[in-house]
């Protein structure tokens, strides 16, 4: 049978307090999202080292699924009176009809050739080049499938630029796919940071299905405080800016660090930060999407 999808947008104020009124009302699921993803004004809801956490978003979309036989419209205004709202939110109702979701969403993810030797490749397809460097990944609760503008480019550094033998920081891993990556391309061993526990989890999960042995992933106090010939960094534009002393510190002098997940906007602005430690090349882009990369002096 179809879904009924309630879309809210919800200041910061009042998100999650209607996300669990809608919950006590009959939703089957409520998801929170940030209204601003792929803007300028996306931001980062998890504290980096030394920071507390922001806490929730400013501007939030609340998701809520319910039967196709409820009044969606009638729900949403109890919620917003529950909770002592004088004003209905703007909303918007959509149809989500039955599908074999297993299988749709699998077929949603093919096989995805960022070099004619670098694959990355879902569990449920047979590689398309066997004798290419395959990485198994699967969508999952951690961001970095190879789907994405910024993991593309940074995959692409990597497979042009690493030289064997390095000693690599990927700090934000997701799913551990660049630290994944760099050792099927010939890198000694790898680091793994990330500020969400289930990314280091799915990170370490990712990795026992490649075979890749030298890495470890951390949460950051967990985490070494080593020198690394290769720091790479696919987060967003506002933690780039916070962790820049801390990704310098990082990486040895010599050495070279890659960031992304900056929009080509916002790329003047991380460089200005990032030329106090390095020589940088110039920016690559893809889809409104930067990667810089450079050598530390």
């Amino acid at each position: 049978m179809p879904w009924l999808t309630l879309i809210v947008d919800s200041e910061a104020s009042h998100a999650e307090a209607l996300s669990e009124a809608l919950l006590e009302l009959g939703a089957l699921s409520v998801d929170l999202l940030d209204a601003d993803a792929d803007t300028p004004d996306e931001q980062a809801i998890f504290g980096e080292p030394g920071e507390p956490p922001p806490g929730v978003w400013q501007h939030n979309r609340v998701s809520a699924m319910f039967e196709d036989d409820q009044d969606v419209r009638a729900i949403l205004q109890n919620a917003a009176a529950n909770i002592g709202l004088k004003k209905l939110p703007e909303y918007r109702i959509e149809t989500l009809a039955d599908n074999d979701w297993v299988r749709l969403t699998q077929s949603q993810f093919e096989p995805i050739p960022i070099s004619p030797r670098l694959w990355i490749v879902p569990t449920w397809h047979t590689a398309s080049d066997p004798t290419a460097i395959n990485i198994v990944l699967d969508p999952g609760l951690a961001f970095g499938t190879g789907s994405h503008p910024t993991t593309r480019l940074c995959l692409r550094w990597l497979d042009q630029n690493l030289r064997g033998g390095e000693s690599v920081l990927d700090y934000g891993c997701g799913s551990g796919i660049l630290a994944i990556a760099a050792l099927k391309l010939g890198a000694a061993c790898a680091v793994g940071v990330d500020v969400d526990k289930q990314a280091v989890i799915a990170s370490r999960d990712n990795a026992t299905a490649n075979q890749v042995n030298d890495v470890k992933f951390y949460l950051p106090d967990d985490a070494p405080k080593d020198n690394y010939d290769l720091v790479v960094a696919n987060i967003l534009t506002n933690p780039l800016r916070l962790l820049a002393p801390l990704l310098a510190t990082a990486t040895r002098q010599g050495g070279q660090i890659v960031l992304s997940g900056i929009l080509e906007a916002q790329a003047p602005s991380v460089m200005e930060i990032y030329q106090q430690w390095f020589d940088l090349n110039p920016p690559i882009f893809e889809d409104g999407w930067s990667c810089l990369s450079g050598r530390k002096r």
